[in-house]
């Protein structure tokens, strides 16, 4: 059997996959629906898809009483304040653009995390930092340009969201939800996506009968993989890894982001995405090496 540091660092490595195919494939979606409408649907898409998971493993679904006081502030934390900020980010970025962008997350993790969990700032857990961080400028030396005056919305909405979300997941390492796994993320992705629905209806009119067949089928891989499947890795790995050892994990995500931009929507990849890649999976093993330091 898989030690929990194995486990977790596979899950670690799928989550990435799934989030990092997560903007060009969103991109597709957005060609053919509105924002706010493709985000409701798919997040209600993959509610049900949660709800049947939940039956079938026989999960209690009701939370307790003493969950309710603190599962709205994780919903927000968890989904709404990534869902909404990122939907807005794409109008301003492109798919590349947004996966490097998100890669801050494990910066605020590991900050977060030393100063919410006293997880210790090793050497090793630093050195992992930096060279994941060392990818991410890899793949900005790949732009043509930096973030213009036309890209600052995008970029300031990616920090708040990626901020936000690795609040999310230290408070959720502190002081778990007692709710089993995949409830929990159905509780979670109920209630935060609840501004997304009301959006969609007060601010846009989609032609569902002109959504053309590769746009279903982002749509199934969006329910199907990034926002269900990923979620409960997600938080599986954190039960498993510590808070800022598994956002590092996280840093695969831009690469993946990118080279999936290039096969699925033409952008271009060459030798410093290449480089990223290599630096990113030198963190992710170092990352995992450095285990669970507690200071």
């Amino acid at each position: 059997a898989m030690s929990p540091r194995a486990a977790g660092v596979a899950l670690l490595l799928f989550t990435s996959f799934g989030w990092g195919s997560t903007w060009p494939v969103l991109k597709l979606v957005f060609a053919e629906i509105p924002p706010f409408s493709a985000r409701a649907l798919t997040a209600y898409l993959a509610c049900l898809l949660l709800l049947a998971a939940a039956r079938l493993r026989g999960e209690a679904l009701w939370p307790p009483r003493a969950v309710w006081p603190r599962l709205p502030l994780a919903a927000f934390l968890n989904v709404t304040c990534w869902m909404a900020p990122t939907t807005l980010a794409l109008l301003y970025l492109t798919a590349a653009e947004i996966a490097i962008v998100a890669a801050i997350m494990p910066v605020w993790a590991t900050l977060l995390g030393a100063l919410l969990l006293r997880e210790a700032l090793t050497p090793a857990r630093l050195l992992a930092l930096l060279l994941g961080l060392g990818g991410v400028l890899a793949l900005f030396a790949g732009e043509a340009r930096a973030p213009g005056a036309g890209q600052l919305p995008g970029v300031l909405l990616m920090l708040c969201a990626t901020f936000l979300f690795a609040l999310g997941a230290v408070l959720m390492k502190r002081a778990p939800l007692a709710l089993p796994p995949v409830a929990a993320i159905f509780w979670q992705m109920s209630l935060g996506c609840l501004p997304l629905p009301l959006a969609a209806l007060a601010l846009e009119a989609p032609a569902w009968q002109e959504v053309t067949r590769t746009g279903w089928l982002a749509v199934l891989w969006m329910v199907m993989v990034p926002i269900s499947s990923c979620y409960l890795a997600w938080f599986a790995a954190l039960r498993r890894l510590p808070a800022s050892a598994a956002a590092l994990g996280t840093l695969l995500s831009p690469v993946i982001g990118v080279a999936a931009a290039a096969l699925m929507l033409g952008e271009p990849v060459g030798g410093r995405e290449l480089a990223a890649l290599a630096m990113t999976g030198a963190a992710i093993l170092i990352a995992a090496r450095a285990g669970g330091g507690r200071a």
